[in-house]
């Protein structure tokens, strides 16, 4: 239970996520990293890039700061101080609990990330300088996916989970472990 309740911390040292765009334009790919904190580029220019581009057909700019930067980390240390108290009192209910609990952050924390991409892919600048439209004459969305791969116009979006995530989520798995692996100890035990 304490790997699980260390692992976390892992965010402060390793991006969570990546949205990439592959297009013939962009041989090389443009992409961002979103950490715990901060977006950064995947390769160097690479938001400035998706910043321009994304200019003419109305889309905000990718923020600098949004207020989940300031929230997320607290969050993530209270986790982990709370796994790591979990953990001192070793009873198998607190470490579901704990799961339970991280799985319930994640899940608004995954809902909150779908809002801001819908957001930033359907509130478009009514004066953009250039306007696509679908088949019945509406402006077209350019929302990425929230995890997978999707076609916009000339540009497949990919969106997937990079190191820290994948560490996050070994570390909420080690919790249900420790809980089967605590009630085999009792099963022995009896």
């Amino acid at each position: 239970m304490i790997l699980a309740a260390l692992l976390p911390l892992s965010l402060f040292l390793l991006p969570i996520w990546n949205i990439t765009l592959e297009a013939p334009q962009y041989p090389d790919n443009i992409g961002m990293d979103i950490w715990i904190n901060k977006i950064t580029d995947h390769e160097p220019n690479d938001i400035q890039n998706i910043n321009l581009m994304n200019h003419y057909v109305g889309m905000k700019n990718i923020p600098e700061h949004m207020p989940e930067f300031d929230v997320f980390p607290i969050v993530i240390i209270a986790m982990s101080v709370l796994g790591l108290i979990v953990a001192y009192f070793r009873k198998r209910k607190l470490y579901l609990a704990w799961f339970i609990l991280f799985a319930i952050l994640g899940a608004v924390g995954m809902y909150d990330f779908y809002l801001w991409e819908y957001d930033y892919g359907h509130n478009l600048n009514e004066s953009a300088a250039i306007k696509f439209l679908d088949a019945e004459g509406n402006p077209l969305a350019y929302q990425p996916p929230l995890i997978g791969n999707k076609t916009i116009l000339n540009f497949v979006a990919k969106s997937w989970p990079m190191t820290g995530a994948y560490l996050l989520f070994t570390g909420m798995f080690l919790s249900v472990a420790a809980f089967f692996l605590d009630k085999r100890e009792e099963v022995a035990k009896s």
